[in-house]
């Protein structure tokens, strides 16, 4: 099969591009509807990867809204300039998944989730309970690409926060991060996901 994108329709484009492209990370984005987080909305994208490690820099891609406006994400981050992004775990797929969902501003996700918040150390946010990786982040650009167009934004992060059942140091002194233990699930195209299968290591030769 061979497929010209300049004769294709956008949204063919969309769900080739999200079944060749995989498996891709999800980032589950929690941001501030107001100053103190004492509303929080919650959000999972896989448009997500790490494109900057000096200084280390993460990027976003959304589109908006079924009526044309901002996501409640890109709206929060644009206004407030900070998030927490969290990797979830394989038994946290229905949860990442019912946040997709659009709900009017302001209707916090967490409720629908079951999740909580608990305090970030060393931020002035919290992060997810229960949740194994979050990172604290800050708007560090804000790019609209595309005909749409598409919000793509750059967030530099802050403090990263990994669940110690999950970390270990090496024969070299340097902390290592068990991905089998992590369990992170994986985005592929239409309605699936994944888990990391089997793990294995490559042979130096």
């Amino acid at each position: 099969m061979l497929l010209t994108a300049q004769q294709m329709d956008p949204v063919d484009i969309y769900h080739t591009l999200t079944q060749v492209i995989i498996p891709r990370p999800i980032a589950w984005v929690l941001t501030p509807n107001d100053e103190h987080f004492t509303s929080s909305n919650l959000a999972p994208f896989s448009f997500f990867n790490a494109v900057c490690s000096d200084p280390p820099i993460l990027m976003l891609s959304m589109g908006n809204k079924t009526d044309g406006s901002l996501k409640d994400s890109c709206r929060n981050l644009l206004e407030r300039q900070r998030c927490v992004i969290h990797i979830g775990a394989e038994d946290q797929a229905q949860a990442i998944s019912d946040t997709a969902r659009e709900l009017p501003f302001g209707e916090s996700e967490l409720e629908l989730a079951g999740f909580e918040q608990v305090p970030f150390k060393g931020t002035d946010m919290p992060r997810l309970k229960g949740v194994p990786v979050a990172m604290a982040c800050r708007l560090h650009q804000h790019l609209e690409v595309g005909n749409k167009p598409q919000n793509m934004l750059l967030v530099e992060v802050d403090k990263i926060w990994v669940d110690e059942r999950a970390c270990y140091g090496d024969d070299r002194g340097r902390k290592r991060i068990n991905a089998e233990l992590l369990r992170p699930l994986a985005r592929l195209g239409g309605s699936e996901y994944a888990g990391l299968g089997d793990v294995f290591r490559k042979v130096r030769r």
